[in-house]
């Protein structure tokens, strides 16, 4: 792994992850609720800064302009960092998602990062986002339970990934996975006691 990131300058490879953090860092939801005259995110719902959140202030627009911003901050500094190659981008992916997940400006607390993994992987495998897709619709067609969709599709993808030979994206997206299932402890414990909220369920 070291070799790996050897191909690319140190300055490169700082100045890719101070990119992707900022990027990350910037919590559309917030901003966009505040914007809409909506107070804060904060205060509403979970009180999480990510989409499903801000569509529980009942402004649809404000929550598809919330995914949006939530997953080109994953994609836009790992298409800059593409032109120092891979590690670059895997750099500024990861960088991006943990500006995500802790920024600075909120006291390190932020989203619980499936926008912004879903932009991370646009960015760095495109069609890795065909296979998170289709995971999410089965799951939350069966169950209809969003957050085990999303904890099963982050759990498939760097499979999928690995199973076609695209090892550094498997890697990549196996450490966001990671950080993904930390970030939803809550909703795990949730989903074992039976009492996560289901998609349509009024919540």
């Amino acid at each position: 792994m070291n070799g790996f990131f050897s191909q690319v300058p140190l300055a490169i490879l700082l100045f890719c992850a101070a990119l992707g953090y900022f990027s990350g860092s910037i919590p559309f939801g917030l901003l966009l609720t505040r914007a809409f005259g909506l107070g804060d995110l904060r205060s509403i719902g979970s009180g999480n800064i990510g989409a499903t959140n801000a569509l529980r202030t009942g402004n649809k627009a404000l929550a598809i302009l919330t995914l949006a911003g939530d997953v080109l901050k994953g994609t836009v500094p790992v298409v800059i960092a593409a032109r120092w190659g891979e590690p670059a981008a895997a750099i500024a992916g990861l960088s991006a998602f943990i500006g995500h997940l802790f920024p600075v400006w909120l006291g390190f607390k932020g989203g619980k990062g499936v926008a912004t993994y879903i932009g991370v992987l646009l960015g760095f495998a495109p069609w890795g986002v065909a296979v998170f897709a289709a995971a999410w619709l089965s799951m939350a067609f069966l169950f209809r339970y969003s957050s085990l969709a999303a904890l099963v599709a982050t759990l498939i993808v760097p499979v999928a990934l690995f199973a076609m030979g695209n090892t550094v994206a498997a890697l990549l997206t196996g450490i966001l996975t990671v950080l993904v299932y930390l970030k939803h402890h809550a909703n795990i414990q949730r989903l074992l006691s039976g009492t996560e909220g289901k998609i349509g369920g009024g919540k």
